[in-house]
C-alpha cells in the first residue's frame, strides 16, 4: 500500500466513487446472482447527494481513487457502508486503512460504536471486518439460504 493517500470523501468524488463501487461490487453480484443490487444500480446523482454530509473516506493512488467507504453518525453509532476497493488493488491493505480512517472520523464526532453489514456469502468481507475487531451482532435470514450479517465494534477499543 505504498503511496496511497487516505482523505475525507467529498461530493466531487462521486464519479470516481461510482466507478470503484461498480467494479468492486460486480464480484458480490456474481456471488449472490443479483445484478440489480443497490451498489450497482445507484446513480451518480444519488451518490453525490450521499457524499454531501458524509464521514467517509477515499483512498487515492496518484490521481486515481482506488477505494472508498461511506459513514454517517447516528448518535453515538457510526454506520459504515459501501466499502469498495478497486479489484486490482484488493488484498493490499486499503480496506483496513479506510476502516481505520473512518473509525477515527467517527470518534472525532462522538461515536462510541461502529456498525456495518455484509452478506453471509461474502466471507472475505466478514474476515476483514473480524480482523479489524468487528463482532457479529445480528444475522437476518433472507429465506434463500443467505443472510445479512451485521457486525459491531466498540470504537473505544481500537483494533
Amino acid at each position: 500500500m505504498t503511496d496511497i493517500i487516505i482523505r475525507p470523501i467529498r461530493a466531487a468524488d462521486a464519479g470516481e466513487v461510482l466507478t470503484v463501487q461498480r467494479a468492486a461490487f460486480v464480484t458480490e453480484a456474481l456471488i449472490y446472482g443479483d445484478p440489480d443490487m443497490a451498489p450497482l444500480t445507484q446513480t451518480l446523482e444519488e451518490i453525490a447527494f450521499e457524499l454531501r454530509d458524509n464521514l467517509g473516506c477515499v483512498a487515492i493512488d496518484g490521481c486515481r481513487v482506488v477505494g472508498a467507504v461511506r459513514a454517517v453518525a447516528d448518535g453515538d453509532l457510526l454506520l459504515i457502508g459501501r466499502l469498495a476497493i478497486a479489484p486490482d488493488q484488493q488484498g493490499e491493505g486499503i480496506g483496513s486503512a479506510l476502516l481505520r480512517a473512518v473509525e477515527h472520523r467517527g470518534t472525532d464526532v462522538g461515536c462510541r460504536r461502529a456498525e456495518l453489514f455484509t452478506g453471509s456469502l461474502s466471507t472475505q468481507n466478514i474476515s476483514l471486518y473480524e480482523r479489524r475487531g468487528y463482532r457479529r451482532s445480528e444475522t437476518i435470514p433472507h429465506g434463500d439460504g443467505t443472510a445479512q450479517v451485521f457486525l459491531q465494534k466498540n470504537l473505544l477499543e481500537r483494533a
